[in-house]
């Protein structure tokens, strides 16, 4: 079976692409090409169950894509640094014969070109003319940084990675190179891709275990048999029968609601849109049982599997009835699976069990302040933060942090007023997670 992959990118960049893939058979490729960023998400939205996965040959669309989140399919791009870099400059300094002074730069990190010029011995001066591309600028106020240089006489040309604001820069009388990829990245890109794709295959092979609590006992106040409860076991076994043949796995009760299903990461990962949605399932929406919680576990044998998918099932027994959570391999967990706040974070850390001992504070409550961090994209928080995405009181939140701030991990650093109305939260930087 051949891999599927989808590369977006310009004509000029799929034309080298296309001269390159004949070399790799185990592909079969579609091209699709693109006028603007926003153009790449749409095509993976449309295309997305037609690909394993998807090579950007823009800089620009891949980081707009990457940010969008919405592809469930590995994102790969190509690096316009080093060898792409290196051949634009050896072209404008045989034909043009040009300083790096009187050249423009976009899209490729300044430190990236700083370095690349130390290696290979280029002398810049003072002031090297790049623009801090990132994935909300527009392509105008890309063309317009180089325009403008070149319009004021502080540039002779431009050197841009983006196939539209060379088109632009062109029109507008700008000399202009662009920076394509070199066969030998491209090549070894599909070296790269077919490794990942067959470790994949390997990741999916894993033995996963899905753990589930259920209230045999709907009825509270309602005094059962012992044929009864029997009964209504046998109900609910049947159905999760029928579920454990869509995972491809097999059923395993231990009593007291409690049911393990034997499947693969694979199965799951599918049924679950990559782990992070509560599948909907007819054998459990037809069920009058209330499900308590669910656990999966990951592991690299079936003990650890089971083990991890035990401690999930406690993790999500602690956001409510219904709740899923997942346990991996690397001892990271995911969930709750279907939720808006839905945190990743691990229980082993050196940083975060010394803190722990320090605070009396657990090394999972630690872990899911760093992953909300994470997911809101700075270390700075609130207790209300803290308190909404924890599922926790605001006095409770409020309590975890003052133990931070008694040993110095919570520095408050100033004020947020969400509300006009309301009083000012105060927020604190958290010193802990930080790379």
């Amino acid at each position: 079976m051949k891999i599927r992959l989808g590369v977006i990118g310009d004509e000029a960049c799929i034309k080298i692409v296309e001269e390159i893939s004949n070399e790799y058979p185990e592909f079969s490729i579609r091209y699709f090409t693109y006028n603007t960023k926003e153009d790449s998400v749409s095509i993976i939205q449309v295309y997305e169950d037609e690909t394993d996965m998807w090579l950007m040959l823009e800089p620009c669309a891949y980081l707009y894509a990457k940010e969008w989140g919405g592809s469930r399919k590995q994102l790969f791009h190509i690096p316009y640094r080093g060898a792409s870099l290196f051949k634009t400059l050896c072209e404008i300094f045989y034909n043009a014969n040009l300083a790096i002074q009187d050249i423009s730069f976009d899209t490729v990190p300044y430190g990236d070109i700083k370095r690349g010029f130390a290696e290979m011995n280029i002398q810049y001066g003072d002031t090297i003319f790049v623009n801090d591309f990132c994935v909300q600028t527009p392509v105008n106020e890309v063309f317009q940084y180089h325009y403008d240089l070149w319009k004021n006489s502080k540039t002779k040309a431009a050197v841009t990675c983006i196939g539209k604001v060379k088109d632009m820069l062109k029109e507008a009388g700008v000399p202009v190179y662009r920076v394509l990829p070199v066969r030998l990245s491209v090549r070894s890109m599909f070296y790269n891709m077919l490794r990942e794709f067959d470790l994949q295959i390997v990741k999916d092979a894993q033995i996963a275990v899905q753990v589930f609590e259920f209230c045999i006992l709907t009825d509270d106040e309602k005094v059962y048999s012992t044929d009864e409860i029997y009964n209504e076991e046998i109900k609910l076994t049947q159905r999760l029968i029928a579920y454990a043949k869509k995972v491809r796995g097999s059923l395993k009760s231990v009593g007291q609601g409690k049911f393990f299903v034997f499947t693969t990461r694979g199965s799951l990962k599918s049924i679950t849109d990559e782990f992070r949605t509560i599948p909907s399932i007819e054998e459990f929406e037809a069920s009058e049982h209330k499900l308590i919680a669910c656990g999966i576990g990951i592991g690299l044998s079936a003990y650890e599997a089971e083990f991890n998918a035990t401690t999930a099932l406690q993790n999500a027994k602690r956001y409510g009835k219904g709740a899923w959570m997942i346990v991996f391999d690397d001892k990271t967990i995911t969930g709750p699976l279907g939720k808006k706040e839905q945190l990743t974070y691990s229980h082993f850390s050196d940083e975060l069990q010394n803190i722990s001992r320090e605070t009396s504070i657990s090394v999972a409550t630690l872990s899911k302040i760093i992953g909300i961090m994470e997911q809101k994209k700075t270390n700075k928080i609130s207790a209300q933060d803290l308190a909404q995405y924890m599922h926790i009181l605001p006095r409770s939140a409020r309590r975890i942090i003052a133990k931070l701030e008694d040993c110095g991990i919570a520095i408050e650093v100033g004020e947020e007023n969400p509300n006009p109305r309301g009083r000012p939260r105060k927020l604190y930087c958290m010193k802990m997670g930080q790379a």
